[in-house]
């Protein structure tokens, strides 16, 4: 990214922020770091997702090209979802943002406080 770019609605740094700037899709993304996991036992790995948003989140890591889906034939049918060579590529950004959290994150949570004291 250049100093001189602007953050068009077409810029390829806002898209990359958009896609991290989602919660779920880092979580999504680290909880599949390991490999494939179906929906259940990843809604289960991750806690506190609903199906619904799990399932929307999902979706839009497919139509980014980060994840895929695997449908297995079967009684019943089973599905899983893994990170593509596009989604493992996120893998270190989103590591570099939950170091940076975990040193920095006593000081967010104190701005926050101070912020709301103030006002």
């Amino acid at each position: 990214m250049t100093e001189d770019q602007a953050f068009l609605a077409d810029c390829r740094a806002r898209l990359a922020f958009d896609l991290l700037g989602n919660t779920w899709n880092s979580v999504v993304l680290w909880a599949l770091k390991d490999g494939p996991r179906r929906p259940g036992a990843l809604r289960e790995h991750i806690g506190g997702i609903s199906q619904k948003v799990l399932t929307e989140t999902l979706r839009r890591l497919e139509f980014n090209g980060l994840v895929e889906r695997r449908a297995y034939d079967g009684a019943p049918p089973r599905v899983e979802y893994g990170l593509t060579g596009l989604g493992r590529t996120l893998l270190a950004p989103i590591d570099a943002f939950g170091a940076w959290a975990f040193e920095h994150g006593d000081e967010v949570m104190a701005a926050q406080e101070r912020y709301t004291r103030e006002r």
